[in-house]
């Protein structure tokens, strides 16, 4: 096509799904371009927990991840008015560093684009008249392009399943390098975080479902200030940080749809986060791996072996177990859900 630049492979969306997709695609033999509405480096809200077996799907060592990496071995658990310590290796990142760090190394060739129509093309896709390929990949998060085009028709998101957040990012010395988690404080549908990063960078958040969140008459806003108000009294904060920032995304339904001919849904675009505690890092990396490995032997995107809990990333063996029995009575991992071994 005259004036039009051809790939073997689309990903709309630089973020760790479309990254991890790229990387596989390229490694494959694929000619990948990523398209993205936004320069890297980019800021992005997230809470930034990953955990070992991320860095094991990514085939990343995490001593050579080479930008801000906090080690914590414990998560600690509030909930009515009980603590619970859990012994546990995880890490924390920056998104601005790790998103950045995942689109440089995965090759492609990334140009900023913000994508607008995506239409079928014989036997591809066409973007924006601009990009063609023979297969799209959607990994834009909750509002993906490629979902509004190719799936909204016939998939679109399910609201109960929605998610808010309000959280915010800010330099700070902290002095407790655990990770803290309050759920159901009063009456949150949700949970409250404390996760400390490298580098001197402290990520506070308050998420919770949206339709329980409207039906009690609720606000995020008000969760976030007892958040505050609680972290100034214990010390674990200073100063009042600045105002925090909202956005929303969908938990993980029991199946797809995520592939719509040659075209598919990867990490939020997909509505890929955990059902326990709403984690999207692992998830999304591993739904881009899927859906490449899919493409690359021409089979279905294979997403249903992806654990829809957090939980099993975790812990091990009998506290894994015990772990998600609780998480079920607290009404937080519903019973339907298929588990991962």
């Amino acid at each position: 096509m005259n004036g039009v630049e051809t790939a073997d492979v689309i990903v709309v969306g630089g973020g760790p799904a479309g990254s991890a997709c790229a990387t596989a695609l390229i490694r494959g033999g694929r000619k990948v371009i990523v398209l993205d509405k936004e320069s890297f480096p980019r800021t992005k809200l997230c809470a930034g927990w990953v955990s070992p077996g991320v860095f094991q799907a990514l085939g990343l060592d995490p001593a050579a991840y080479p930008a801000g990496l906090h080690t914590f071995d414990h998560l600690v658990v509030h909930a009515w008015g009980m603590t619970l310590p859990l012994r546990t290796r995880q890490y924390s990142v920056r998104r601005v560093e790790f998103d950045d760090y995942l689109l440089r190394r995965s090759n492609a060739t990334v140009i900023r684009h913000d994508v607008r129509e995506i239409a079928r093309a014989g036997e591809g896709y066409l973007i924006d008249g601009a990009f063609h390929a023979p297969h799209v990949v959607g990994a834009g998060g909750t509002r993906c392009p490629v979902h509004r085009h190719l799936f909204r028709a016939y998939s679109p998101h399910n609201k109960t399943l929605q998610i808010a957040a309000t959280e915010l990012e800010f330099p700070f010395a902290w002095r407790d390098p655990r990770c803290h988690l309050w759920f159901f404080d009063h009456g949150l549908p949700g949970y409250a975080w404390y996760v400390p990063k490298a580098g001197g960078w402290l990520n506070l958040g308050v998420g919770a479902l949206s339709e329980p969140l409207r039906q009690r008459g609720q606000n995020l806003h008000e969760h976030w200030e007892r958040l505050v108000t609680r972290l100034g009294r214990l010390g674990m904060i200073d100063d009042r940080p600045l105002t925090a920032a909202g956005y929303s995304y969908f938990l993980r339904e029991r199946s797809g749809p995520w592939q719509n001919g040659n075209a598919f849904l990867v990490g939020d675009a997909a509505g890929m986060a955990t059902r326990d505690l709403g984690e999207g890092i692992g998830p999304a990396i591993r739904s881009g791996i899927a859906v490449a490995e899919g493409i690359l032997h021409g089979q279905p995107a294979m997403l249903d072996d992806i654990s829809p809990l957090s939980v099993d990333e975790l812990l091990n063996g009998t506290r894994r177990v015990a772990c998600r029995a609780l998480l079920r009575l607290l009404g937080v991992a519903p019973r339907q859900l298929p588990q991962a071994a």
